[in-house]
């Protein structure tokens, strides 16, 4: 069996999320005002926040730190703790008082090539907030990787090899003592399922497009 991360099999996961839970709610008032009713300009906010300081948040069990990443990688920043552990952190917001929220999280190819290393974790740092007239609040933070969540609330969507995405912001299962092995075996299964779903309509758009053709074939030049 490989080693586990303290971070996520000991107390040490409920103090970071606390601590950047305080952090947050104590930046609140930082965020312009004029920004404050655009999901987007908030999300960018906190990310930006936790970037410049998450590394402080985590003190002395971060022993490596990074927060400069392209737009579309799959972290918003990384770190390496004192195990040698390896951290790519995805920092999710979520705005509570919207009906409906479905975020992408990673790809399923590039998840399972992360993962060949079992050091390495992918980590979602999610943030949950709310508006009202007297501002923004923050209401919660949760520091897990993707296997602490059920499959029951995740779906793959039809971008590249497949996106997994969180089907319901809203509705989110943690799963206590999760297995990676069991977790990936997991997906694999659900692949199993979507991919044949995938087959199908591709061979349904094909066969539209065969019978365009056919119409096209036969009309003059002068169509």
């Amino acid at each position: 069996m490989p080693p586990r991360s303290k971070l996520f099999s000991t107390a040490v996961r409920q103090e970071i999320e606390a601590g950047v839970l305080q952090f947050l709610q104590d930046r609140c008032a930082e965020l312009p005002s004029h920004t404050a009713q655009s999901p987007r300009a908030v999300g960018d906010h906190i990310q930006t926040l936790l970037s410049d300081s998450f590394d402080d948040l985590l003190g002395k069990r971060c022993a490596e730190y990074s927060a400069k990443f392209a737009r579309r990688a799959m972290a918003d920043l990384a770190f390496r703790d004192d195990d040698d552990f390896y951290y790519v952190v995805d920092v999710k917001t979520h705005r509570t008082d919207t009906a409906f929220n479905m975020p992408n999280l990673t790809s399923v190819d590039r998840l399972a090539r992360f993962y060949e290393d079992d050091n390495n974790y992918f980590v979602l740092l999610l943030i949950k907030y709310t508006m009202s007239p007297t501002g923004l609040s923050i209401l919660e933070a949760r520091f897990l990787p993707i296997e602490f969540l059920a499959w029951d609330c995740l779906t793959v969507g039809a971008l590249g090899w497949g996106q997994i995405q969180i089907a319901n912001a809203n509705q989110i299962r943690i799963v206590p003592r999760p297995s990676r092995k069991r977790w990936m075996l997991d997906m694999c299964d659900v692949l199993m399922e979507f991919y044949p779903r995938e087959i199908a309509k591709i061979e349904n758009r094909l066969e539209r497009f065969r019978k365009l053709r056919k119409v096209w074939l036969e009309k003059s030049d002068d169509a």
